[in-house]
């Protein structure tokens, strides 16, 4: 049937097989060429000419804890030589003991009793809680969300992802989200504190309210239209930006006058990658409903899920089918799952993240003071970003983003005698933004090497 062997086909000829019968749809070609890779390990990828190329996105956060973990591997061979596979009408210890782990860890903290459900990626994760929460408000379709906010691109997801470019071409079934400005502080009013710009939002929101005539209260009966509001606590797709501590607490009184349900979205900023198991956790709130997935297998086996509040999710008011996948709750994704919790928790991830996420964003700091194309630094743990501008330090600047993106990938930087390229990822309002999301694991050296090779990076492309 094939013509040679896959190991046997040259890059060229892979390309152009890709060129003819692969789907663009499920990719994302930031380059006329995307690179291809034949192996990984701890924080870097490598080619097929062997060379080494420093991952600062670990495939969008769903990597935390390094490429080929020996632990985490280890994990996942012990269950495929036991269980790999069960129909999800009958159970396994795996699933059980994952669901009561991330219960009991949530109302510890939130003070609620909840359960989880499972599915298969972060989007359908999302869908499953649309169909709660609409369930939970007896069918009401509208939800809030943020601008800049992203979760997802199925055709539910897609309604309250801000991007309108996820939507064009499709349409959406039911509405569309009303979405609300976010405390985007580098880009928000002028003269204005972070905590005040907070604040300043909540209000913005909280106005709508005041009145029958802004179309979302009924102040009649004090029903709202909208079931829930979802929001990523950090936004991701949005550039890793980070909002104020009061701003939460300040949204979520104004949610709970109206019988708004809060959905905290973790898919990106959950597991760690804050320096706490979920980034909510940060900002003082209790979440009505978490959706959580990507570095929850680190990547070896899809797994997402829900933990919602026992009143949205007991069998009485969600019953058996409520929404269902074949792969939902499988056993390897769910041993894999709970081998990851385990591991985080004897490493003293949240002591480990703090520590070096304070460490990278004081070498970002140091970076930007030599380089004013460096409009803004931030981060959380090792979520960091790095907003690339002109000379002027606030005009975004994507062609110059778009540059060092391009360049990084020839892996041909020199720095401290060995020849590397790096892995950058691209976010923000303008696709100006480098949302750094390393290994969780990788070291201070590892941190350093970073920092030198998007020095000259910014010397490549700024200097000829």
């Amino acid at each position: 049937m094939y013509d040679a062997p896959v190991a046997d086909l040259s890059e060229s000829e892979l390309r152009s097989l890709e060129a003819a019968y692969c789907s663009w749809g499920d990719t994302v070609h930031y380059l006329d060429h995307p690179k291809f890779f034949e192996s990984c390990e701890g924080s870097y990828m490598y080619d097929a000419e062997g060379r080494a190329f420093l991952d600062l996105q670990m495939w969008y956060s769903a990597v935390n804890f390094g490429y080929r973990n020996p632990r985490l591997n280890a994990a996942a061979h012990r269950q495929l030589d036991r269980l790999p596979q069960v129909a999800s009408q009958y159970l396994h210890r795996e699933k059980v003991e994952l669901a009561a782990l991330i219960a009991r860890d949530a109302e510890a903290k939130f003070g609620a009793k909840g359960r989880v459900h499972f599915n298969v990626g972060g989007a359908q994760a999302v869908e499953d809680s649309l169909k709660l929460v609409r369930n939970a408000s007896g069918g009401k379709s509208l939800m809030f969300a943020f601008e800049g906010g992203y979760h997802g691109r199925t055709l539910g997801a897609s309604a309250i992802t801000s991007s309108y470019r996820y939507r064009r071409r499709y349409g959406h079934f039911g509405d569309r989200a009303q979405f609300i400005e976010f405390p985007y502080h580098f880009r928000g009013p002028k003269g204005m504190s972070k905590e005040e710009y907070g604040s300043y939002c909540v209000q913005k929101f909280e106005r709508l309210f005041e009145t029958e005539y802004n179309g979302v209260l009924d102040t009649k009966t004090g029903q709202a239209e909208f079931a829930a509001f979802y929001v990523e606590p950090i936004q991701g797709t949005g550039g890793y930006v980070i909002p104020p501590k009061n701003f939460f607490i300040e949204l979520k009184k104004v949610l709970d006058r109206y019988g708004i349900l809060l959905v905290v979205d973790e898919i990106q900023m959950g597991l760690y990658r804050t320096g706490k198991l979920w980034s909510i956790e940060h900002f003082g709130v209790q979440p009505d409903v978490l959706v959580f997935g990507k570095a929850l297998t680190n990547g070896l086996n899809p797994l997402s899920g829900v933990w919602a509040k026992e009143a949205l999710i007991n069998p009485g008011v969600f019953p058996p089918g409520s929404t269902h996948s074949t792969f939902n709750a499988n056993p390897m994704g769910t041993a894999i799952a709970l081998e990851t919790l385990r591991m985080a928790a004897e490493g003293d991830y949240e002591r480990q993240v703090a520590e070096k996420g304070a460490y990278f964003l004081a070498g970002l700091r140091e970076l930007q003071s030599r380089w004013p194309q460096i409009g803004d630094v931030d981060g959380l743990g090792l979520a960091l970003r790095a907003e690339i501008c002109e000379a002027d330090g606030y005009t975004p600047n994507k062609p110059l983003l778009d540059r060092m993106e391009a360049e990084a990938m020839k892996g041909d930087l020199e720095v401290d005698g060995r020849t590397l390229g790096l892995i950058l990822d691209v976010g923000g309002y303008y696709k100006n933004v480098i949302t750094l999301a390393p290994s969780l694991d990788i070291t201070r050296e590892e941190i350093d090497l970073a920092l030198k090779l998007l020095d000259a990076l910014l010397t490549r492309c700024t200097r000829g």
